[in-house]
């Protein structure tokens, strides 16, 4: 993801509610069923949303992404909205297969 563009990455967050209601499918939107890392991934979203100084929701992230002008980006601000979206791909896969455990168990 090292050459991931503002753009992508607005992508990556925007998804992140649809892909988290997908992978709560099998418990039926349970958060609870996957809590610890369901918190942690409010967590890293909140650290996203400091980086861009929005609300610390996927959309908010996304949206302050894309009212920036490309040119206007720091690497340093990249790299740590780049980790992050890595960490909110983790959690989510995590939490997918959490889920799909938690309904046949």
């Amino acid at each position: 993801m090292s050459e991931t563009a503002p753009g992508d990455l607005a992508v990556a967050f925007r998804s992140i509610e649809r892909r988290l209601r997908e992978a709560l499918e099998p418990v039926d939107g349970d958060r609870s069923k996957v809590a610890p890392m369901g918190d942690e991934l409010d967590q890293v979203v909140q650290q996203a949303a400091s980086v861009v100084g929005s609300a610390a929701t996927g959309e908010s992230v996304a949206a302050a992404i894309d009212a920036r002008s490309a040119e206007s980006w720091k690497e340093p601000e990249l790299q740590a909205l780049r980790q992050h979206a890595l960490d909110v791909g983790r959690l989510l896969r995590a939490i997918a297969t959490a889920a799909e455990a938690a309904a046949d168990g």
